[in-house]
């Protein structure tokens, strides 16, 4: 009679145990982008991104885990026409719709807290403020300071559910005053994030007690080896800071399911809600109260096209997205023959040269640096509107005229070059693009004549450097028109960082562009071909390599 008591009452303390286990999920996303509808505004084609869709993977999660936390990890207020639109209108003063789009559409998905990104910035304080009123959830962040000390966002954000206490400490990448007007950040200033995290974290497990903290981050995993080290800090805050159990970050636009440092676990969804991440918690109570993690877990639930869409979302966006439509759709030029950009970031291309024409004409400077922002651009012969033309350059960006030198442009060329990698016996085999450098990082430059010669290792690989037909002397002076991101010195271009900034443009540049071409009414047919790539095996592998590569891009 023992044994069978003895089970029972194994089975009696077992049940005990389990009933004490609770699971507590957070759904994150991060890098939305104004992707509101699923729907690639450039080339007015479904796409398999977006809120709408990203709502009924939250739906689905929440009823399979109802004990749950939603967060968003910044950059949500700009990105697609639908949000640029709606800027501009509250920018002017004009009407609009009502409320912050994405906004609308967050508060009806019930949102519990955003991290303040960079781009919030994009459009001014007035933009900003407008719609962080419109959100019914707290925009969060630790390391940004007004006056005084004065914290105007709160640094963190605490919820209990199901009797568990969860705190999110937000924190955003502090490197805003390189990249943004003086206007757009006026009274705001902005702390190192693992400064900020540590000293919140101990704040927070001293006065709040959480069960949980979670730090929510609008940066990066790693910094570039070439960019600035305070950008992107999030595994200096996974092995610094102590107190941590789990960190959701953004920024970077890469993916990453699960990945444990030390006892941290990370997590980043996709970008333009393209995936949703999801972690799961799985706590026991302990004596006399409290809570603690007995495991967790991270993993990314993507967006397809079979994903269903959300009906109230849908029918939130649809006014924005009639307006944003009919602006897009307006004519303003013609293009004499058809154009892509595939090719854009491997050899010399019409559609780059129509950004730098534009960038030199308004800053009157000497050599203009820019990039391939969209490697999917197509502008069939014929009329040309205003999408085609806002694709070419799909950023907020203001147009900087800064002082230089020959040796900057150099360094800043090679800087770019990183982009590629060495080949120095057989340049027929790829792969050569490198997956280290983000491909809107690489930057052509015009006015200036070169080669970037492959069998070279990084850091000297430009070679016949030449301005008005003759070798540039590195102490030559020069006006170099930029965007705002690259004066910051973001990405590795230090070199013009902290640079003279003689002019900055009143308008974003997508907007120059439009101006630009509604009055020359033709965009360019042939480009200048003033760079190549070298030697011309490692040319073709390149070309190769881009064209399967935007291939891949267009079937996601």
């Amino acid at each position: 009679m023992g044994t069978p008591r003895a089970f029972l009452l194994a089975l009696f303390v077992a049940s005990l145990s389990s009933a004490a286990e609770l699971k507590i999920t957070l759904l994150a996303t991060t890098d939305l982008h104004g992707n509101l509808f699923p729907y690639d505004y450039y080339t007015a084609q479904p796409a398999a991104r977006g809120l709408a869709k990203i709502a009924t993977l939250i739906e689905a999660a929440r009823a399979e885990s109802p004990n749950n936390l939603l967060i968003d990890c910044g950059d949500t207020i700009q990105g697609t026409p639908l949000e640029a639109v709606y800027q501009e209108s509250v920018q002017k003063g004009a009407p609009s719709p009502g409320q912050d789009p994405m906004m609308a559409a967050m508060n009806a998905i019930g949102y519990d807290a955003m991290v303040v990104g960079n781009h919030e910035f994009n459009f001014g304080l007035k933009n900003l403020a407008k719609a962080r009123a419109d959100a019914k959830f707290p925009w969060i962040s630790s390391n940004i300071l007004a006056a005084g000390d004065v914290r105007p966002f709160a640094p963190y954000f605490l919820n209990t559910i199901a009797g568990v206490k969860i705190a999110v400490i937000g924190v955003t990448t502090p490197l805003i005053p390189d990249w943004e007007a003086e206007t757009h950040y006026r009274g705001y200033r902005f702390e190192s994030g693992v400064d900020a995290v540590r000293r919140t974290v101990a704040n927070v497990r001293e006065h709040e007690h959480p069960d949980i903290v979670i730090v929510a981050a609008h940066a990066g995993l790693d910094s570039d080896k070439a960019s600035d080290s305070r950008e992107n800090m999030v595994r200096q805050i996974a092995t610094e800071v102590s107190g941590i159990d789990a960190i959701v970050f953004g920024h970077t636009h890469q993916l990453l399911a699960s990945l444990q440092i030390g006892n941290v676990l990370l997590m980043q969804p996709k970008n333009w809600g393209i995936s949703l991440g999801r972690m799961d918690f799985v706590l026991q109570s302990k004596e006399p109260s409290g809570w603690r993690i007995v495991s967790k877990s991270s993993r990314l639930i993507p967006v397809t096209r079979e994903t269903p869409t959300d009906a109230k979302v849908l029918k939130i966006g649809q006014p924005y997205h009639q307006l944003t439509e009919t602006y897009l759709n307006t004519p303003v030029a013609e293009a004499p023959v058809s154009l892509d950009s595939r090719l854009a970031r491997v050899e010399d291309s019409a559609l780059i040269d129509a950004i730098q024409q534009v960038q030199l004409y308004y800053s009157k400077a000497d050599v203009s640096f820019a990039s391939s922002f969209n490697a999917r651009v197509s502008v069939p012969k014929g009329p040309v509107t205003v999408r085609q033309i806002a694709s070419l350059y799909i950023y907020e960006n203001q147009l900087y005229l800064v002082e230089g030198n020959g040796k900057t442009v150099r360094e800043a060329l090679e800087n770019s070059a990183r982009y590629y990698k060495t080949c120095a016996s057989d340049c027929s085999r790829g792969p050569l693009i490198n997956p280290d450098v983000i491909g809107y990082n690489y930057d052509m430059a015009e006015g200036v004549d070169y080669e970037v010669d492959l069998t070279q290792p990084p850091g000297s690989r430009i070679r016949n450097l030449r301005w008005h037909g003759k070798p540039l002397d590195d102490k030559q002076p020069l006006r170099i028109a930029v965007n705002n991101y690259r004066a910051g010195g973001s990405a590795g271009y230090s070199m013009f960082r902290g640079a003279n900034v003689v002019w900055r443009s009143p308008d974003e540049i997508r907007d120059l562009m439009i101006q630009y071409y509604s009055e020359r009414k033709v965009l360019p047919t042939q480009p200048l071909n003033n760079w190549r790539v070298v030697p011309e095996t490692a040319l073709r592998t390149l070309e190769h390599e881009a064209l399967a590569g935007a291939q891949t891009v267009t079937e996601q």
